[in-house]
């Protein structure tokens, strides 16, 4: 008797874990399949960043009007490309070289920069959150390499640039041009454009309009740089 209850039981557990993979699996799925269908929807639609929906969510409030590529200074991608990432046209959405670089460098208390592409970045604001973790960081690489595959480098650039962050609830090219420097995105200057990427690490505590000694600097920096990419991908 004793014997056939075990048997039961066993059979009971077994079952229990077969009944768990198939949920885990059809969650899985479904997220798959949900991550293939925004990929393949915001090839055309205008997305937002999860940032953005968080904000909407809790009542924050959120501004962000989407503007496409050709109604954006061409010195804001040449700023954003010397500042983020300098070989954008060259890799497939990972910086491999500059990843391993990171990685060799790294001491005892970790990287001591990162090597995120413009890909990433783009994969973390639109499918990602936002808190710092290992996790995330991972799950940035895969998704970074299915979008710069699914989607052109201009499409990535112009998402990009419409769901980056420039200050508190200020999300967008267009958005941040008219807050900091009251124009359009179209109308800003080779100055004003580095200023906007010299602000990106940290758009809350950095501000483009008003920069500090910091942000001066590394907006110069950053403009000495620009013009001296390869930008024909974006063309």
């Amino acid at each position: 008797m004793a014997s056939l209850a075990f048997m039961r039981g066993r059979k009971r557990k077994d079952s229990g874990i077969r009944r768990a993979m198939r949920w885990s699996f059809w969650i899985l799925a479904s997220i798959a399949g949900l991550f293939v269908a925004l990929v393949l929807a915001y090839a055309v639609v205008p997305p937002v960043s999860t940032l953005m929906l968080a904000r909407w969510l809790t009542f924050s409030g959120a501004q962000r009007d989407w503007v496409a590529i050709e109604d954006i200074s061409p010195h804001l991608p040449r700023a954003v490309i010397a500042a983020e990432d300098s070989r954008y046209c060259q890799h497939g959405g990972v910086d491999w070289t500059a990843l391993q670089q990171v990685i060799e460098e790294a001491g005892e208390d970790g990287p001591a920069r990162g090597a995120s592409t413009i890909a990433m970045q783009t994969a973390k604001n639109v499918f990602l959150w936002p808190s710092r973790s290992v996790v995330r960081k991972g799950m940035e690489i895969p998704v970074a390499l299915v979008i710069d595959t699914v989607w052109s480098k201009r499409r990535v650039m112009e998402v990009y640039l419409n769901v980056a962050e420039w200050g508190e609830g200020i999300f967008g090219a267009e958005a941040a041009a008219q807050h900091h420097f009251r124009k359009s995105a179209k109308a800003l200057s080779p100055r004003e454009a580095a200023l906007l990427a010299a602000v990106l690490p940290n758009p809350i505590r950095r501000n483009a309009g008003r920069p500090s000694a910091y942000v001066s600097r590394r907006a110069g920096t950053i403009a000495a740089r620009m013009g001296n990419e390869d930008l024909a991908c974006l063309d």
